[in-house]
């Protein structure tokens, strides 16, 4: 029998904790073929992804997935993101959460989710301290805009929020 992984429940508890103190979870994902992500919004193959009650409808995170409808533009989107492509999840008020190595191309569909090539159990996540980002204005991919391009650029203080994984 295969190891179960820890990073779902991780997930799960990370969201859970973010909800019950009043803080606003955001989800950082590594973009590739398994993810179905508005691809507008992804910057060199990341996306931010607001996952509070208020910003999607229909939340749903299981052990393989975490699926929602949430707008962008103003436009009703269906996302879907396996569990193995979740870098982080924090609090976007003051940066608190967990991150982890993403495990691409680790996916194993299921009969409802787009498909993917799913080697044997994936080993247990690295787990890491997420550092407090800028919390003063929330990032285009989550207001729904296109907002200013930050050409790479690192944000200036009082910008956008950052996240820095830790290896």
């Amino acid at each position: 029998m295969s190891e179960i992984s820890t990073k779902p429940y991780m997930l799960r508890a990370i969201y859970e904790w973010c909800t019950d103190s009043g803080y606003t979870p955001y989800l950082a994902v590594k973009v590739d073929a398994a993810t179905t992500v508005p691809m507008e919004y992804v910057k060199k193959g990341e996306i931010v992804l607001n996952i509070s009650f208020g910003a999607t409808a229909g939340l749903k995170m299981d052990n393989d997935s975490i699926r929602f409808n949430a707008r962008f533009g103003g436009v009703s989107r269906e996302i879907f993101v396996p569990v193995n492509n979740v870098m982080a999840i924090y609090a976007n008020e003051n940066g608190q959460g967990m991150a982890f190595e993403p495990q691409l191309g680790m996916y194993a569909p299921d009969t409802q989710a787009p498909t993917a090539s799913a080697p044997a159990a994936p080993a247990a996540p690295t787990l890491a301290p997420v550092p407090s980002p800028a919390a003063e204005s929330r990032p285009a991919e989550i207001r729904g805009d296109d907002g200013p391009d930050d050409g790479g650029e690192p944000p200036k203080k009082g910008g956008r929020p950052t996240l820095t994984r830790i290896k």
